[in-house]
């Protein structure tokens, strides 16, 4: 099936892998947060070591003008350290929960990367060039005796390798007593929010010893609390305007115009749940796990376990649209509550037309939705389909009786195969799916 993301005959095709191929996949290799930049000629992954890389994309060449540049690595460094909360007896992972770039303001790039508690914003910086011929010190560095000089020297710059540099430019802490599940970047570019279990800071990029605390669900009694924000973001264009979503499947926008304090909605979106497809499992399938405006900050997308729903901003009743994205595990559930994969955490994007979403799923597979035409395809992310250019087959998944040629029997999917984190190019057909340690990069076939 075609169509899926844009014009009614995109394929899909295999453009690149990154990772190792090793069975035993080391923790801290495993993949954590994908995330293109603004203009989509950087992609940055996080993993569950700590570690930021960066891949960039190469330009065209001149022999093959159709052919799309691939993403190198341009730049790896550690973000985050393990640490140790004495006060609570508790360690601080240094896995990468979250990555947001900042949009370019000069020659150098601006990114957020976030832990379980410590907020980091890096400059990644390129010099060619250095200086030399200083007059106090020797090439090597050593300092010159002062009486040996005689003769006043201009310093030259002198061309030399590319070297990429990483540094932290800002170090935002101690603001969470939980842990931080999202960081958006406010439309004013001036502020962003963090999000965790039961607050919202508001944080200027310029000042890192004061937050503003914007919403607190914190009951006075703990035993009282029933339900935990599970994602937030920023509005893309009007900068008052924000959303957070619960693990009890509601959605509420909130206005900073209003109060200081929005632990009063403007807006509550929830859809009402049918009585008779009740079950032990409800309350834990309806949590949202992501939510994410869309490009014209028109709609907002939210993923609870089994479904993707579209919901427009002025209608709170209910989603205008609602994708089934592995129904099939419905009479699965009570097993998958066992393995504790119930309660995964899968992300969705949009498309840079706003036309096409994504998620993933099981067994490495993911999901592409075309809101024009209503038409889904199940793709798979494997080393097996990953030759040169090789068109992409969509999968199916049999749920009972006999069992067609190319499809996958429901009883045979791999639930430690999981495509949680998901990103797609904001102007082209180009999509970075992150499976376990491996990154892999799919595009739209050039006919």
């Amino acid at each position: 099936m075609a169509g899926v993301g844009g014009g009614n005959d995109l394929q899909w095709c295999f453009a690149q892998v990154k990772g190792a191929i090793d069975e035993d996949v080391a923790e801290a290799d495993i993949i954590s947060t994908v995330e293109f930049n603004y203009s989509g000629d950087l992609l940055a992954t996080g993993d569950k070591g700590g570690r930021v890389v960066i891949f960039q994309r190469e330009q065209e060449s001149k022999n093959h003008p159709h052919s799309r540049g691939e993403y190198n690595v341009y730049s790896t460094f550690q973000s985050h350290e393990p640490e140790f909360d004495y006060l609570k007896s508790l360690e601080i992972e240094e896995k990468i929960n979250k990555i947001r770039w900042l949009p370019q303001q000069n020659a150098a790039h601006s990114l957020l990367s976030t832990n379980d508690k410590t907020i980091k914003l890096w400059k990644i910086s390129e010099r060619d060039k250095k200086a030399e011929g200083y007059n106090l010190k020797e090439e090597d560095g050593r300092l010159r005796d002062p009486f040996r000089i005689t003769s006043l020297r201009v310093p030259v710059l002198q061309p030399m390798d590319l070297m990429v540099e990483a540094s932290p430019r800002r170090i935002f802490a101690n603001a969470h007593t939980y842990h931080i599940n999202s960081i958006s970047v406010n439309s004013d570019h001036e502020t962003y929010l963090s999000a965790d279990d039961l607050r919202i800071n508001l944080w200027h990029l310029e000042i890192t010893d004061r937050s503003f605390n914007i919403v607190d669900i914190k009951p006075a009694n703990m035993e009282e609390l029933t339900e935990v924000i599970t994602a937030a973001e920023c509005h893309p264009n009007q900068c008052n305007v924000f959303v957070y979503s619960s693990s009890k499947g509601t959605i509420r926008l909130c206005d900073m115009r209003a109060a200081a304090l929005c632990d009063r909605h403007t807006k509550f979106f929830e859809e009402p749940e049918d009585p008779s497809s009740r079950s032990f499992f409800s309350e834990i399938i309806s949590s949202i796990s992501d939510v994410k405006f869309s490009h014209s900050g028109r709609y907002m997308m939210t993923r609870d376990y089994l479904s993707v729903k579209v919901w427009d901003l002025n209608m709170e009743n209910r989603p205008v649209e609602t994708y089934q994205v592995h129904e099939y595990l419905r009479s699965k559930l009570c097993s998958l509550y066992e393995n504790d994969c119930i309660f995964d955490k899968f992300e969705c994007c949009w498309n840079g037309t706003d036309s096409a979403i994504m998620t993933g799923s099981y067994n490495n597979f993911f999901r592409m939705f075309d809101r024009n035409t209503r038409r889904d395809i199940t793709l798979e992310a494997s080393r097996e389909s990953s030759k040169p250019r090789g068109i992409l087959k969509p999968r199916k998944v049999c749920t009972g009786g006999k069992r067609k040629k190319d499809e996958i029997s429901v009883d045979s999917l791999d639930f430690n195969k999981k495509i949680l984190h998901t990103a797609w190019h904001p102007k082209e057909n180009v999509i970075a799916v992150a499976a376990t340690n491996n990154l892999y990069i799919f595009q739209d076939k050039i006919n």
